[in-house]
């Protein structure tokens, strides 16, 4: 470029010497002067040309980038076979969200999986004012945590559900509702600790139940939950139930030797029961029945005794029970029925227990109640699936009501005297009233006057007394 450079200085140079007004005139110069620095700057303009055509090739031409870097150095391929490539796994699908919903806590819920905590808090207070001549000091107040229970429940999927719960109650740790369910169409078996379907207020949960303690039956006759295996069945009114069951979780789990050993005990029993339960317009029929077999096998060693506490369970004083008895196998059965419309309930059973003792005498005891409740406001109580459920205030309290305040009364029958056997006879008239503001939150007060015959004696000798008691729980459940 320099030299074009010094050739274009040098063109204006002469152009200014040629022009009119530089500072050579033509004169100055001689005709061939001239003539040689026209040719010059003729030969100049067209190498200016030339160089601006050039300068325009450049500028016009596409930018060029770097050469790219050669390609790795690849394995060569494999020789293709006549075996066919097996297709890809197909993906994973995406996990279901998952959905919080609160019923008494917080259930965690994804696709057909689900958990839910779940616990309850019971603390009572309780009164029997029973005759001087009773010395028991288990009599008069009372206080206690009756019932401390945590644990969880859920579904695993593919129809398999499970629950799982630990109660502290009476100083101990124990083991309540305990097993694995599979759920199929109208079926449904479960597999562990649970309730061998005996009696309608057995079944009722007892944060749901009408009185502060079931029926005095369900205690003297040693209702319990054992373990076994069970399969229901629900189809419309219907619900039939049988199961096979071992005994209860602490007579299976003590590690003692000798005839107290649990792992002596061999004894099973066959349970069932069938309710009809059609509804009538708004009216909730029921109607049931059950039976039991058990053979008690080595708990004969240990002996049984049918007994039950004066209606509070603070007190652990027993007015009303036999003595000892060889039992060798048990034979019981029942009658159900139930109703609930509107505001209104009512609810009736009889029992009857035959005791086969190894002495070859066959004594039957028999219990019984009737009971009616209606609510103050205007709500019902629940049922569901052969057995009452959970009441839900129509308005809670903090949400425009009070919540649902009930009334009830029962009527409660026990008679433990058969074949020599004397165990006594109860007759009791008890009397609720139930506040629950909101819906897993209650509070009881409860009155019963019960009438003993035949029962525990006084310091006079005397076995027919009445007995006064009353009762308050505060219960929280989720």
């Amino acid at each position: 470029m320099q030299p074009v450079l010094t050739s274009l200085v040098a063109l204006l140079a002469a152009g200014a010497c040629l022009s009119p007004t530089g500072a050579l005139a033509q004169d100055q110069l001689s005709p061939d002067e001239v003539a040689a620095l026209r040719n010059e700057i003729a030969t100049l303009r067209a190498q200016l040309q030339k160089m601006e055509q050039r300068l325009d090739a450049v500028t016009s031409a596409p930018q060029t980038t770097a050469p790219a870097a050669p390609p790795a150095i690849q394995p060569p391929a494999p020789v293709a076979t006549t075996v066919a490539k097996a297709s890809p796994p197909p993906a994973k699908p995406a996990s279901a969200p998952t959905e919080i919903t609160w019923k008494g806590s917080p259930q965690f819920t994804s696709g057909d999986r689900s958990f839910k905590a779940k616990g309850r808090i019971q603390i009572d207070v309780g009164q029997v004012d029973a005759p001087k001549g009773l010395a028991d000091r288990g009599l008069g107040y009372g206080a206690e945590m009756r019932r401390i229970r945590l644990g969880g429940e859920g579904d695993l999927g593919a129809g398999f559900g499970y629950e799982l719960e630990l109660e502290l109650s009476d100083n101990a740790v124990k083991l309540v509702d305990t097993f694995v369910t599979y759920r199929t169409g109208p079926w449904l078996v479960t597999v562990g600790n649970h309730n061998p379907f005996q009696s309608l207020d057995e079944l009722t949960g007892d944060t749901v139940g009408a009185f502060m303690e079931r029926a005095a039956f369900t205690d003297a006759f040693n209702f319990e939950r054992r373990l076994g295996v069970s399969a229901q069945y629900e189809k419309g009114p219907w619900v039939l139930q049988g199961g096979l069951f071992a005994d209860d979780i602490d007579a299976l789990s003590n590690s003692s030797d000798g005839p107290e050993g649990g792992d002596e005990n061999n004894s099973y029993g066959l349970d069932g029961r069938a309710v009809y339960a059609p509804k009538l317009g708004q009216t909730q029929l029921h109607l049931g029945a059950s039976a039991h077999w058990r053979t008690l096998k080595r708990v004969t060693d240990a002996g049984t005794r049918y007994r039950q506490r004066p209606y509070v369970h603070a007190s652990n004083s027993r007015l009303i029970g036999t003595a000892v008895l060889p039992v060798e196998e048990e034979v019981h059965y029942g009658l159900e029925a139930a109703f609930v419309s509107g505001r209104w309930h009512g609810a009736a059973e009889t029992y009857w227990q035959a005791a086969e003792l190894t002495t070859g005498t066959r004594p039957t005891f028999f219990g019984g109640y009737a009971e009616l409740g209606y609510f103050l406001t205007g709500d019902t109580r629940g049922y569901r699936g052969g057995q009452f459920s959970r009441t839900r205030p129509s308005k809670p309290l903090g949400d425009g009501g009070v919540g649902a305040l009930q009334l009830n009364v029962r009527y409660d029958y026990l008679d433990l005297n058969d074949r020599g056997v004397v165990g006594g006879k109860q007759d009791a008239w008890l009397a609720a009233l139930i506040w629950q503001p909101l819906g897993y939150l209650r509070f009881h007060l409860n009155y019963g006057l019960l009438d003993y015959q035949g029962t525990t004696p006084l310091r006079n000798g005397d076995r027919d007394y009445k007995v006064n008691v009353a009762g308050a729980r505060m219960e929280l459940d989720f």
